[in-house]
């Protein structure tokens, strides 16, 4: 069988990394460059790639000589939508008009675009205007294997961050801006005093981030129970996820976040805002609350046993559906039949 050259392209290999879309951009390639079939090229910005597909996993300036690019079908992963920028980068309400046109002239280019949710699906279709024969939904997945902790990896995780290894340890992960909404991460802290509180990540695009100044105001007034890393480089993420007891992400607007299933992977219960974004992916295997659940929730797997291992196991489900070994396979053979 011929070997496929591919050229996979994100701009956060030259810009910022600490966001989802450069984790899912990462963990395909790295399950393409494993198969003997594939020759991956990543980037190579400003070149013509003697190729037989270009996958794009952003739209900015970097990638427009990847799409004008004669000869090489073309692949554009949807991982943002217009609704992503609100509560994200500042000022959205008054140019998201532009980015929705921008986006619908892009996607509308490719030959293929992967929907990373059956929700972004349906706005690429009804919003953008993609047609529904170049639409594919195809959900980030990950390598689980990288997740799976062992006996005294939580302990040695909590001694090397200092954390009270007989504490009780909620995680949040994700960059802080309003749409995260940090600010009910913050109020859970508030109201459960004895149980530790850390939220991994920062605004990695400073003051273009939206809200910025009240955003670092709401970083420079947390409880003392509550611990807001910053932006770190992403394999300290998992001493993280090896020294919690749960998940936590309150965000108000997702499409299928990678920090979920590096949760999912570690065997956390998840507990996330009750979005219909969530209906086909993660389902009834998280815990899903509005506002005034979220504390009843982390109480309720604190202090239950029982309900703390039965929402582990559907964790463990999550796992298993998203677990990276059958994307690349499924991938490169929608890369065939389109070349």
């Amino acid at each position: 069988m011929k070997n496929l050259r591919v050229n996979m392209v994100s701009e956060s290999d030259i810009s910022v990394q600490g966001h989802g879309v450069h984790t899912a951009y990462d963990e395909l390639a790295r399950a393409l460059e494993k198969r003997p079939d594939v020759t991956l090229i990543r980037g190579a910005f400003g070149e013509t790639v003697d190729c037989d597909v270009v996958h794009l996993h952003t739209l900015g300036s970097h990638t427009w000589r990847k799409m004008f690019q004669p000869g090489p079908k073309k692949v554009v992963s949807a991982h943002v939508i217009p609704a992503s920028f609100v509560g994200s980068i500042i000022l959205a309400r008054y140019w998201l008009f532009l980015a929705r046109w921008y986006m619908r002239w892009y996607y509308n280019r490719a030959d293929k675009v992967l929907a990373v949710s059956k929700t972004v699906a349906e706005v690429l279709h009804k919003e953008l205007h993609v047609p529904k024969k170049k639409i594919e939904v195809f959900y980030n997945t990950i390598d689980m294997s990288q997740y799976a902790f062992k006996k005294g990896d939580k302990a040695a995780a909590r001694a090397r961050l200092k954390i009270r290894e007989d504490g009780f340890v909620v995680l949040g992960n994700g960059q802080v801006q309003p749409r995260k909404r940090i600010d009910v991460f913050i109020k859970m802290a508030e109201q459960l005093p004895n149980v530790t509180f850390i939220w991994v990540g920062g605004i990695p695009f400073k003051q273009l981030g939206a809200d910025y100044a009240s955003m670092q105001r709401l970083m420079n007034e947390v409880p003392s129970n509550l611990k807001i890393t910053g932006v770190i480089p992403h394999e300290q993420v998992r001493d993280y996820l090896a020294a919690a007891d749960v998940f936590c992400l309150p965000a108000e607007q997702e499409n299928h976040p990678m920090c979920v299933l590096e949760a999912a992977g570690a065997g956390l219960p998840i507990v996330l805002r009750d979005i219909p974004e969530y209906d086909d992916t993660f389902g009834d295997d998280a815990l899903r609350c509005k506002d005034d659940d979220f504390v009843n929730a982390i109480t309720l797997l604190a202090s239950d046993p029982k309900a703390y291992m039965r929402w582990r196991q559907k964790a463990g489900a999550i796992a298993k559906r998203f677990d990276s070994s059958a994307a690349a396979e499924r991938l490169v053979k929608l890369y065939r039949e389109l070349v």
